[in-house]
């Protein structure tokens, strides 16, 4: 097999095409705004089109560079209408940030019904490998490109009554890993980013002053895309700063 030679794969931040899902708020919000203010043009996806239009005015009114997508994870159909639609309008897609999931925390496994578990895997595991198994190919064409799979430290660690949540995160790790693998060859690198508690309204109810900020990930997102060419970031586990106040 012959490697593909991917050392003149560089290409400005100003000039490549970001897609982050589940962008309306919270750490989506945040990479959001980060890749925009490195200068790529941020394809905002969710399920909610009008949250998405907002933070487009926002990140254009900041001198960024932004178009709002609706776009429904679990379904196939969907998400092969954006990649066609990006695909004319772009011709390209440098970078991809799975971040988009839902969880299903406070109940065992065993009082959870099929239908939230069907749900939580649609979205948090099988709508990342619809989303690479859509993308990944222009990327390939491309020489070059940056998958990026928000995990969770759950994926790491056990989670007492969140166990669908932990499988799908565990899962989503094997997943980054293994296609890391196959894709590298091409200069397109695959990482994922694994947070503790971060200050979303994702689960929580509770003052949330000691935990990670969104934007503590969007941090992470802008290290990963901004590395050298010669380089590889894996992973990032990022834990808060503070145990959880009493």
């Amino acid at each position: 097999m012959t490697t593909p030679d991917c050392s003149q794969n560089f290409l400005p931040l100003a000039s490549q095409i970001a897609i982050v899902t589940g962008a309306g708020r919270g750490i989506g919000a945040a990479v959001s705004h980060r890749l925009a203010a490195l200068g790529a043009t941020v394809v905002l996806t969710s399920r909610t089109a009008g949250q998405l239009e907002e933070l487009a005015e926002a990140i254009r009114a900041a001198g960024g560079k932004a178009e709002a997508h609706a776009l429904d994870l679990r379904s196939e159909e969907s998400i092969t209408a954006l990649m066609q639609a990006l695909k004319e309008r772009h011709g390209r897609v440098d970078i991809l940030v799975n971040n988009a999931g839902i969880g299903s925390l406070g109940h065992p496994l065993h009082e959870m019904d099929p239908g939230a578990w069907n749900d939580l895997m649609a979205t948090n595991l099988r709508g990342p490998y619809l989303m690479i198994r859509a993308f990944a190919p222009m990327m390939i064409a491309a020489r070059r490109g940056h998958i990026l799979n928000i995990a969770s430290l759950a994926g790491h660690n056990p989670l007492k009554n969140g166990a669908a949540y932990a499988a799908s995160k565990w899962g989503l790790n094997g997943l980054t890993y293994s296609v890391a693998e196959e894709l590298r060859d091409y200069g397109v690198r695959v990482s994922a980013i694994a947070p503790g508690s971060v200050n979303t309204s994702f689960g929580h109810t509770e003052d949330g002053s000691w935990k990670i900020q969104p934007e503590d990930i969007a941090a992470a997102v802008e290290l990963i895309v901004t590395q050298a060419d010669s380089s590889f970031i894996s992973e990032i586990k990022v834990r808060p700063l503070q145990k959880k106040k009493s």
